[in-house]
């Protein structure tokens, strides 16, 4: 954990204004609504004085990247191969909050882990716990990347902690494995190209130009977590609940295009991919069988061509064809 003030990311709003008016979030149209608050973490709630900044670590204790080998099967993301971190974050942070009130009775608090426009990063790197990497995801020296952050605003007056200074160097690992080139420069992320925003928050089909990039992940993208050197650093997740489940490591690409609502519903219950929805979830999965170059493939392609929805028709058909070249 650490501290800072409400108004120590003056620079945020800067940078928030520049992604946006670029159009690099996409279909994130919530980004825009509340850029007020969300580049001002003092105007969302005036009479805070101190924001708590937490990491969790989730650090896997498999390679992520091992799954890229293996094109007939599905990559999931590892934050989303368990639990919604959301709601075990979010626990532990009112358990702390609790504890800070019981120390000053009359404050206030407000818990936030991803659900408010709060900007988490830049507030863990003014509180201490690392700084933002070249790929724009918040690292530390004892941490790694492999962390889920969460805010305690309060009303107590606390002491703030120093700001962490940048040790990427000049290693660009993270920006040189980027399947679709999603990082214009170095600290900048076009999320329009980013997988694990076009397999998430993208509605609709897919680019057909960044298709091919999508490989076989089909909930999120962490190649460039993955190679981020100060992961040998890394804390170790205590969190049981974190591990990867065995049905979600590395399952058969047919297996899940079979999937119709309810049994998506009935999988996913209680993980984050549930929120996503059985079609954008089988769209992507249309992808990666597209890309599988499993031509045995083909007859699950081809049932995936006439789903009632668009998106996973025209990707169905996308991998036909794709599949359809190497018979």
């Amino acid at each position: 954990m650490g501290v800072c003030s409400p108004d120590a990311i003056p620079a945020a709003r800067g940078y928030l204004d520049d992604f946006l008016e670029q159009g690099r979030h996409g279909q994130m149209g919530w980004m825009a609504e509340r850029s007020a608050w969300r580049g001002d973490p003092a105007a969302l709630w005036p009479e805070a004085r101190s924001v708590i900044m937490c990491a969790e670590s989730y650090t896997p204790e498999h390679d992520p990247l091992a799954v890229l080998e293996r094109p007939d099967r599905a990559a999931i993301s590892v934050y989303a191969g368990q639990r919604d971190y959301h709601d075990l974050v979010k626990k532990r942070l009112k358990r702390v909050g609790r504890w800070l009130l019981d120390q000053a009775p009359g404050h206030e608090i407000k818990v936030f882990v991803d659900t408010a426009p709060v900007m988490e990063k830049p507030l863990a790197a003014a509180a201490g716990l690392g700084w933002q990497g070249k790929h724009t995801n918040l690292l530390g020296r004892d941490l790694g990347n492999w962390v889920f952050l969460g805010a305690i605003f309060t009303t107590v007056e606390l002491p703030p902690d120093a700001p962490e200074e940048d040790h990427c160097g000049s290693c660009t690992a993270c920006l040189d494995i980027c399947p679709t080139k999603a990082f214009p420069a170095p600290y900048q992320l076009d999320a329009r190209r980013c997988i694990s925003y076009l397999t998430i928050e993208h509605k609709g089909s897919v680019p057909e130009e960044l298709r091919e990039g999508l490989g076989n992940r089909i909930y999120g993208c962490d190649d460039c977590l993955a190679v981020c050197p100060w992961n040998k650093f890394a804390a170790a997740a205590s969190e049981t609940r974190y591990a990867m489940r065995d049905d979600l490591n590395a399952p058969p690409l047919e297996e899940l295009a079979g999937l119709d609502d309810a049994a998506f519903r009935a999988k996913f219950s209680g993980s984050p991919i549930k929120r996503i929805g059985r079609d954008r979830f089988v769209r992507n999965v249309a992808y990666a069988i597209g890309n599988s170059d499993a031509p045995r493939l083909i007859p699950v392609a081809r049932r995936l061509a006439g789903d009632t929805d668009p998106s996973v028709a025209d990707a169905g058909r996308w991998a036909l064809a794709r599949l359809s070249a190497l018979a």
